[in-house]
């Protein structure tokens, strides 16, 4: 059975119903993804631009620094808009690495290795489909080199916080000592700057969950009616978990194909997404419980974001 099918049923007979976020990006998701990322009130993308368009020669430096051949693995890589100012700056430096950009979306893998080699002419591309930990096990099946991992914008932020830390443990599990990472992590602020982010005046992320939806009934032949679910989000400042729900406006039933239909009560949400924030100690914190060391912060001018460096143990 589809593994996408099977994970919207379990989670619509969940006793608190949820939909898993990594299901947004088809390639309708993928393009009002990238409408949210230039949204004013979307601050994430900007302040990791940030870093990696004045940054990259620190970056490229540290890597290079522990080893001048390695293989970079990039998490969930999207369209490599700031990853790219990275590959740009390795390859003046006549740095030999692979790019092995990973993601769930084969419209982003297969755009990926069509428009990088004709941007970077020489890079190595080898673009994978697939879930991360999967894929990074191909990674190493095909090289021993060093590994040097990138997952950005705040995509950890999507882990809820109690599973943060397995993640991560996986993720070194996967890896060897001397191996580095770089982690996006979006810090605690403002909860009216946070919640903005996600609750857009143009109503793009609105739209981004309904995709969510509209998927399920393209795909699986369900009878979602889009105008009865709204788009809500909260952001709670005490634990800084920022949630994302679709809630039903009204008492209905929704049918996937023939044989799974659900009841939804007025007012019951479906849960979507997790964006949660955190402060640099927590991130230093997390490092240290699943088997690496920090080794270098860096931070966007109004230190709303921290892309944070770590070497295996």
């Amino acid at each position: 059975m589809n593994r996408f099918y099977e994970d919207v049923l379990k989670g619509l007979s969940a006793g608190s119903r949820y939909l898993e976020s990594k299901y947004f990006y088809d390639k309708v998701g993928d393009k009002l993804f990238q409408e949210i990322m230039e949204c004013p009130e979307y601050y994430p993308t900007r302040c990791e631009m940030e870093i990696f368009s004045g940054q990259t020669a620190d970056i490229s430096a540290l890597f290079r620094d522990h080893g001048s051949d390695f293989e970079l693995v990039e998490l969930g890589a999207g369209d490599a808009t700031k990853s790219i100012h990275l590959l740009k700056q390795l390859m003046s430096e006549d740095a030999a690495f692979t790019y092995y950009p990973i993601d769930i979306s084969s419209n982003v893998i297969k755009m990926l290795q069509d428009k990088l080699p004709k941007e970077l002419p020489g890079i190595n591309v080898q673009g994978l489909n697939g879930e991360y930990f999967e894929m990074l096990e191909q990674v190493n099946s095909s090289s021993k080199k060093r590994k040097v991992v990138l997952f950005l914008g705040s995509n950890i932020g999507n882990i809820p916080p109690e599973k943060v830390v397995s993640f991560c443990t996986e993720m070194r599990s996967h890896l060897a000592p001397g191996d580095m990472v770089l982690i996006g992590f979006d810090l605690k602020k403002d909860p009216r700057t946070i919640l903005a982010a996600y609750n857009d005046k143009g109503g793009i992320t609105k739209r981004f969950n309904m995709n969510l939806l509209r998927r399920i009934n393209e795909e699986f032949g369900a009878d979602f009616d889009l105008s009865k679910f709204e788009h809500y989000p909260v952001y709670d400042p005490g634990t800084g978990t920022c949630k994302s729900y679709l809630v039903s406006l009204a008492e209905q039933r929704v049918c996937i194909g023939d044989t799974d239909c659900f009841d939804f009560k007025e007012g019951e949400p479906i849960h979507t997404e997790i964006s949660q924030k955190y402060t640099v100690e927590q991130t230093d914190d997390i490092a240290a419980k699943s088997g690496f060391k920090p080794v270098k912060h860096l931070f966007d001018s109004r230190h709303w974001f921290l892309d944070t460096i770590w070497e295996c143990l």
